[in-house]
């Protein structure tokens, strides 16, 4: 059985009377991508910053990399790249400047982070942005940078929210195809979409209604589920075959 990365059980997260995340059971395998889908508010992120620690359940379990989060995070956290759909970016220093900045927060010594400052700079073809001050980056080059930010201490474990968004088709590709090479490099990915096409670069999906997962599976699995007439449903299709036949329940999160 492959070990699992990432296990909740029974994780439920509350804002006053409202289930943001309920009872979710998630379990996310040592080397794939898994994709958490579903429309805005779904509580997609409300689960992936209790899984990243920043957010303690308020009731069930999260483990990670086999530590209880969040009480044991400190001793996983420089395993971790989490990249947040809000940039992480500072405005005021430059593209150079926000990675040392975040090498020194991971500990990292000077020499590794100059090594892999200029390895990132062009993977993310960002090496004439160098001395560039990120408020006058584009917002797909913030995205950009906040990407490179998560991976400067070449983590094992990537958790993305979000990553793509407000992306245009061109960019999205090409950060698929880093998240593609990233886990043939044997990274587990966990990331987060409310674009259901991306579910297809996915080996598993989850589908997130309501604080609630609705189904999982491979997205050849999820469409088996669908009544068709000889042609493959697309994930859009799929996503709303499912929430129809799921049974209902209150909760979200705006």
């Amino acid at each position: 059985m492959v070990e699992a990365i990432i296990e909740t059980a029974e994780l439920v997260r509350l804002f006053g009377a409202r289930r943001a995340v309920d009872r979710v059971d998630l379990r996310v395998k040592k080397g794939e991508i898994y994709g958490l889908v579903g429309p805005s508010g779904a509580g997609k992120t409300t689960l992936i910053r209790m899984i990243c620690g920043l957010l303690p359940p308020s009731e069930g379990s999260v483990t990670v990399l086999g530590r209880s989060v969040p009480r044991e995070f400190h001793a996983i956290e420089a395993r971790i790249g989490y990249m947040p759909q809000e940039s992480a970016v500072y405005r005021d220093l430059t593209v150079a400047e926000n990675l040392l900045f975040f090498g020194r927060i991971y500990g990292m010594a000077g020499r590794r982070i100059t090594a892999r400052t200029d390895e990132l700079l062009v993977l993310m073809h960002m090496r004439e942005l160098r001395k560039q001050r990120a408020s006058r980056l584009s917002g797909g080059e913030k995205q950009r940078l906040s990407l490179a930010c998560a991976l400067l201490h070449d983590p094992e474990l990537l958790l993305l929210d979000e990553p793509t968004i407000g992306l245009d088709p061109a960019l999205r590709i090409e950060f698929w195809a880093h998240f593609d090479s990233l886990n043939r490099a044997g990274r587990t990915i966990l990331i987060t979409t409310h674009y259901l096409a991306e579910a297809e670069r996915c080996g598993r999906v989850g589908m997130m209604r309501r604080g609630r997962l609705i189904a999982d599976g491979t997205p050849e699995d999820l469409k088996a589920q669908v009544p068709s007439a000889g042609k493959s449903p697309s994930m859009e299709e799929v996503f709303l075959y499912i929430t129809q036949h799921a049974p209902s329940a209150e909760g979200g999160t705006p």
